[in-house]
């Protein structure tokens, strides 16, 4: 995977010298005759995403200036490694190591480029890594991210059920890890009706696919997400225009594998256990249909309101069975409603959690690592929305409003007392390109979580 990087510096390597808004006058003045004539007949300023390319006497490339919000910003140097000229670059600068690593994966995300179908349209820039930075890690953020993005943007032809299973088992083999699953039918023999009845229609079967690795020692911590592959949304079929994304449902499944990868290649001292619940929400003569009563996992009787709220119903048996081992945590990832998207954006997922503790903890992380994340209520006077006059509950309310907050109370009936659980309602992808993150398929949340995860139960 090309993350646009450097082990070392080369003789060739082109100086960066990012600035900070608020200290540019200072340190021009500190700078050789030559460099403050460039910048001051060329009317630079220092802003975001600004940047001056410097010509030495010779006509080659001098020097890089680049303009910066502040020295904590992770993307101030993502936008550059598709815009600078090709050529080996070298961070000349005096910032802390922290820093430099923020800037170094900012420049990494920002050189990704998905190239499974079609050539790049250049080479990208390429950074010298700091010899004060920690490189592996680095590269094991830059490779979990990528990866996450590849799952996300690869078809639907290409990543169904059995695509994903075979990421995952590539992954397991990788890091150690074993990797069962359960497909089609089997399902029904192992107690798992919700996932298979959501996923019997398609000609690609339906799996639960299962990853655990670590010391039995340590404390557990299970990973759970949607795998949908293709959501046309069942007999209640979406639209063509709301169609156009849906290779993206698996996004909650591609998060939590991207987040396992991260666990494993940085060797954290827990239990892992990774659930994903993989279907292809297909149309045929086996499709449910609304006003169908299936019995979950757990004994719950649902009544199907609209088979185009199919997340919470895969997950639902997903989360009986990561709830009967009673792990440390519970975290699901789920592209699970547009509500939450019309709540805060495609930028920033929502959070339910059952725990304050638990969501103060992954707030903070997503505010340090730049991985924004906002808390919503499970409001549990909404819970009477879902319910059904002939089930336990239904999978969809009737209501217009509080589309997030429902969903995650479904969910919620699968989470016995005592369980840790945090649920993320996420994008997984971006509608525009910024600095370092290209439109498309994206990890939101993965590295607030895993900041959180490396607090709580390891240390860097």
């Amino acid at each position: 995977m090309n993350h646009g990087l450097l082990l070392g510096c080369t003789p060739d390597c082109i100086p960066l010298m990012p600035i900070v808004e608020g200290e540019f006058e200072a340190w021009l003045e500190r700078q050789d005759e030559a460099l403050r004539r460039w910048l001051t007949a060329t009317g630079f300023k220092v802003k975001p995403g600004s940047f001056s390319l410097v010509p030495g006497m010779d006509g080659r490339l001098r020097a890089v200036v680049v303009g910066l919000r502040s020295a904590d910003d992770l993307w101030a140097l993502g936008g550059l490694p598709i815009t600078l000229p090709e050529g080996d670059y070298v961070l000349d600068a005096r910032f802390e190591p922290r820093q430099l690593e923020r800037f170094t994966l900012g420049w990494a995300l920002g050189a990704y480029q998905f190239a499974r179908y079609k050539a790049p349209k250049r080479a990208t820039a390429r950074l010298a890594i700091d010899p004060a930075c920690d490189g592996k890690r680095i590269h094991d953020y830059a490779d979990a991210i990528g990866w996450v993005r590849d799952l996300i943007n690869t078809p639907a032809e290409d990543m169904m059920p059995e695509h994903l299973a075979e990421a995952m088992q590539a992954l397991g083999e990788t890091f150690g890890a074993t990797v069962d699953q359960i497909i089609g039918d089997a399902l029904l023999a192992h107690n798992y009706p919700v996932i298979h009845t959501v996923g019997r229609a398609s000609v690609h079967p339906p799996r639960l696919l299962d990853l655990r690795w670590g010391d039995p020692s340590h404390p557990k911590v299970t990973l759970l997400g949607k795998g949908v592959c293709f959501d046309s949304g069942g007999l209640d079929l979406k639209p063509s225009s709301a169609m156009r994304l849906m290779k993206k449902d698996m996004g909650g499944a591609a998060t939590a594998l991207g987040l396992a990868r991260l666990v494993m290649s940085t060797a954290l001292p827990i239990q892992l256990r990774v659930l994903v619940a993989a279907a292809d929400n297909a149309v045929s003569g086996a499709a449910f249909r609304p006003g169908d009563v299936v019995r979950s996992r757990q004994g719950t009787t649902i009544e199907i309101h609209n088979t185009d709220a199919e997340g919470r119903l895969v997950l639902c048996d997903a989360l009986a069975e990561a709830a009967s081992e009673q792990p440390a945590a519970m975290i699901d990832f789920a592209t699970l409603t547009g509500a939450a998207r019309v709540a805060l954006g495609t930028d920033m997922p929502a959070l339910f959690c059952n725990d304050d503790t638990l969501a103060t903890g992954l707030l903070a992380m997503a505010e340090r690592e730049q991985d924004p994340i906002w808390r919503l209520p499970l409001h549990q006077p909404y819970r009477e929305m879902l319910d059904s006059k002939i089930a336990d509950l239904a999978n969809a309310t009737e209501s217009s409003y509080a589309g997030a907050i429902t969903a995650a109370l479904f969910l919620k009936e699968f989470v016995p007392a005592g369980v840790l659980w945090a649920h993320f309602d996420l994008m997984a992808w971006n509608l525009k390109t910024q600095p370092g993150r290209p439109e498309g398929g994206e990890a939101m949340g993965m590295r607030a979580v895993f900041a959180w995860l490396e607090q709580r139960f390891g240390k860097r």
